[in-house]
């Protein structure tokens, strides 16, 4: 049995702070961390925001990311691969250093979504203990056992996403017919239709996958 934990952790304690502050519509998926030595991690992260090249000249100057080169590029997102310097390195290394693994790692405006697993509490008390010092603005969002989740284990939405997702549901945007459109709510946020409809299908994205994985939990453990 495992503990999954999720920290949300200013970016200025963790990786990109500046690259996002310049692109506060971005948001970045770690899709996996690959450890090449003891001095070394490359992350494969996805990047999901209109101004690319402007996120791009950002990344190459932030003072948390040693190389940034891309691997694949899609209509709605690009891939890159990241080396990270000392700092965001010495934060994966104490997470590996106290029996955890990082699970997901989705940064937006100016902070960062960590989903941590751990094998033993005492793990988890010495990384709580770690954040507490080296980011006191860490907060914890969630905690749930893997074998016995609880009401705590809620869809891992971002606080623009829940805002928007929020926003739109009060005004009417899921009403049929439509009592807001698109357009309408676009203005709200002071973003084009093209940046709300990613956020629109990234905070439905995370609903889906949160819910169906609660769901496939639930039933391995009834069978």
């Amino acid at each position: 049995m495992t503990i999954i934990v999720e920290f949300t952790i200013p970016a200025e304690h963790f990786a990109l702070a500046e690259s996002l502050s310049r692109v506060p519509d971005m948001t970045v998926e770690v899709d996996n961390v690959v450890a090449h030595d003891a001095e070394q991690i490359t992350p494969c992260s996805w990047a999901f925001a209109d101004e690319r090249e402007t996120f791009e000249q950002a990344a190459r100057d932030d003072p948390s990311i040693a190389n940034l080169s891309i691997l694949d590029e899609q209509e709605e997102a690009t891939l890159y691969q990241v080396d990270w310097t000392d700092k965001v390195v010495t934060v994966v290394k104490t997470v590996t250093q106290m029996g955890a693994t990082l699970v997901k790692a989705i940064g937006q405006d100016d902070q960062w979504i960590l989903e941590l697993r751990f094998t033993t509490s005492d793990g988890l008390t010495a990384f709580t203990r770690y954040l507490n010092e080296t980011a006191p603005k860490a907060e914890l969002q969630r905690l749930y056992r893997s074998a016995t989740p609880t009401v705590e284990h809620q869809p891992c939405l971002t606080d623009i996403q829940h805002e928007t997702l929020i926003t739109a549901l009060k005004e009417g945007y899921y009403e049929t017919p439509r009592e807001l459109t698109m357009s309408e709510l676009a203005d709200e946020f002071n973003i084009s239709q093209q940046a709300l409809s990613k956020r629109l299908r990234g905070a439905h994205r995370t609903l889906v996958e949160n819910s169906l994985a609660f769901s496939s939990e639930t039933d391995s453990e009834t069978d």
